[in-house]
């Protein structure tokens, strides 16, 4: 039996130069770039009510998120969930660079550090109290093709890892399916037969493997719990395929959604540099392509031309088939992470098949400085939504604060009064102040003023961060008050009539509804 001093040798002794490059590239450069999360409360509008949360998401088809989050425990503590996410992710760097085999150490140090800067990646962190789940879902997505291609049955424990990626959540789907397309196109291209077909069979097989067990187990689950599936983002039509549409409308809203987000959704690309940037990496790949045709046969150019075509022509609907997992889904920038393996897998083919000539080294000069461009402007448009996440953050809690005082101050205010009011804050009263809409906009979670949109919003903040409990109706009770004269009259806070008990009921108005 080995020590652990002679194990963790072993280990080392095993461990390639480029999975430690990976790693550290990517823990280090994640560190740097999201280290205003990890080091501050900053809630979002979920976060409000997730200070403590068991992630019990099986009616979502969730059920091993509660696992994976577990680890951390299930309070909202930034730093050790953001260190796990980062030991993930770079476990996760370590094993892509090993998948898509990257000769360049370089080259493996910039593809790390695109994996943890992704604008994706941000709008994830501002649900931090789920982070370094997800981050553990990517892990085992990219695991299961790790697997997949390194070991002769290796497609068995990838759909077990799969299907663990997709109990946590559906949406890293995607990013195993591209990764497989990947492995497929390069056995394609390395011209190479006989046994290689079992090989390209692996990757399919562990699909159906992974989805089957994902399914079975979430079906068994809910059973076993007496539960079904809930109607957030259609996950009750998951296996309705299409959903009530037909399935070439789904397809066609997969085109749609896919070149709407890729080429105007301004995150994988929202200025010049990052534009100018991609289309380098293009030409690098493009060149690279050129270069295996160059010493094909004409057969097999005419095959080579053939599947590339095909498969730019499937590409949009194998990033966006989360439309098949969960018809009528509303996208989330949480479920785009899957979008930096273009500028990944671009490098990725340039390194596999370019040469060393005089036209090879200035794209490899050129994909060089045009990675690195794109992670330092990731890195910024990162950290300007992280500067507007903190100014949501003050912005409401100056705005508590005063809606409080207001609320004590009501005549005929005493501890545990019924309160009734609307969660919308006034944009009126409170003209917006968010100066950073041009980059936030797609980032769910960041964007926008304040954090306030319910009285559940309002009702955990004064509770978590003023330390005050007050009695907010519910919404089904408020309802019938909104529409009151008394209520429609009132002024808008911060306006002198904004608050009134009436009838035993403290009516609070903070939005903009005026009489008819």
């Amino acid at each position: 039996m080995m020590t652990p001093s002679d194990f963790f040798n072993k280990c080392k002794m095993n461990i390639t130069k480029r999975a430690w490059v990976s790693f550290f590239s990517a823990f280090v450069v994640g560190l740097l770039v999201h280290l205003p999360a990890f080091l501050s409360d900053i809630p979002n509008h979920d976060g409000l009510a997730s200070m403590y949360f068991d992630q019990d998401m099986i009616t979502s088809g969730r059920w091993f998120l509660t696992v994976a989050c577990g680890i951390s425990s299930y309070f909202t503590v930034p730093w050790v969930i953001g260190l796990l996410s980062l030991l993930y992710l770079g476990i996760s760097a370590a094993l892509l660079t090993n998948v898509l085999e990257i000769k360049d150490m370089w080259l493996a140090g910039l593809i790390s550090g695109l994996l943890v800067v992704f604008p994706s990646l941000c709008s994830t962190a501002a649900y931090v109290f789920t982070m370094d789940g997800y981050m553990m879902g990517v892990l085992f997505s990219i695991l299961s093709v790790y697997l997949t291609k390194k070991y002769k049955r290796g497609f068995i424990a990838g759909g077990i890892f799969l299907a663990l990626s997709m109990a946590i959540y559906q949406a890293y789907l995607p990013m195993a399916v591209l990764l497989c397309l990947y492995e497929v196109i390069t056995i394609l291209c390395d011209r190479k037969t006989g046994k290689d077909l079992k090989k390209i069979l692996a990757y399919p097989v562990m699909g159906v493997f992974g989805i089957v067990i994902y399914y079975a187990v979430l079906r068994l689950l809910l059973l076993i719990r007496g539960l079904s599936l809930n109607t957030y983002q259609g996950i009750d039509n998951m296996s309705s395929g299409a959903g009530e549409g037909s399935l070439f409308s789904t397809i066609a809203l997969m085109y749609r959604n896919f070149f709407a987000f890729t080429l105007k959704g301004r995150v994988l690309a929202n200025n010049t540099f990052s534009w100018v940037s991609l289309a380098v990496l293009l030409a690098g790949a493009v060149y690279a392509f050129l270069k295996v045709l160059k010493g094909a046969s004409l057969g097999k150019k005419v095959i080579f031309c053939v599947s590339a075509l095909g498969i730019l022509i499937i590409l949009p609907v194998i990033f966006e088939m989360i439309l098949i997992v969960s018809p009528g889904v509303e996208f989330h920038l949480l479920m785009r992470y899957h979008w930096i393996l273009i500028p990944i897998l671009l490098l990725a083919l340039y390194d596999r098949y370019a040469e060393s000539d005089t036209l090879g080294l200035i794209f490899r000069w050129s994909s060089f400085i045009a990675a690195f461009v794109l992670i330092f402007n990731y890195f910024v448009t990162d950290n300007i939504a992280y500067s507007n996440l903190q100014k949501r953050y003050e912005k409401t809690y100056a705005y508590c604060v005063r809606l409080l005082d207001r609320i004590e101050q009501t005549k005929g205010y005493y501890s545990g009064i019924p309160v009734a009011m609307i969660g919308v804050v006034s944009d009126e009263e409170f003209p917006k102040t968010d100066i950073t809409e041009d980059v936030t906009s797609s980032m769910i979670g960041i964007s926008g003023d304040v954090l306030l949109y319910t009285p559940a919003n309002y009702e955990a903040f004064m509770k978590n961060y003023l330390g005050a409990t007050i009695n907010f109706m519910e919404v089904e009770e408020v309802t019938p008050i909104y529409y009151t004269e008394e209520y429609t009259e009132m002024d808008s806070f911060p306006g002198p009539d904004s608050t009134k008990v009436v009838d035993g009921v403290l009516y609070v108005k903070t939005e903009n509804k005026i009489k008819d």
